[in-house]
């Protein structure tokens, strides 16, 4: 499956699993600005290549495009201002926002299983 089909997948079930935790503040795909669908696409990208790599390495490398891209901790996700909460060290984040990075593996995982 290709790279841009699975990060749709994973931004799908990241959206899903927001809203059951109340965050409605995720759009669909479809919807989504360029910089969100290019970052999930690089993650995408990252966890094919280091398929043993932990979530926590999934997190350093989504930071790491973060900062490359000018991004910066702030207390509330706010693109315009390029700042995000869970700009931190993966173990500073709280344990729902390491959630989304085993389930982003999962999805991947899953979708590379018989290629």
């Amino acid at each position: 499956m290709q790279p841009v089909k699975i990060a749709k997948i994973c931004h799908e079930v990241n959206r899903a699993y927001c809203a059951a935790l109340g965050d409605h503040s995720q759009p669909a795909w479809n919807d989504a600005p360029e910089w969100q669908r290019s970052s999930a696409i690089k993650g995408v990208e990252f966890t094919i290549a280091n398929p043993d790599a932990p979530p926590s390495a999934s997190h350093d490398s989504w930071l790491k495009e973060k900062q490359e891209t000018g991004w910066k901790y702030g207390p509330v996700k706010d693109p315009e201002r390029k700042e995000h909460p869970c700009f931190v060290p993966y173990d500073a984040l709280p344990l729902e926002q390491k959630v989304k990075d085993y389930l982003f593996q999962a999805v991947v995982c899953a979708s590379q299983e018989g290629e």
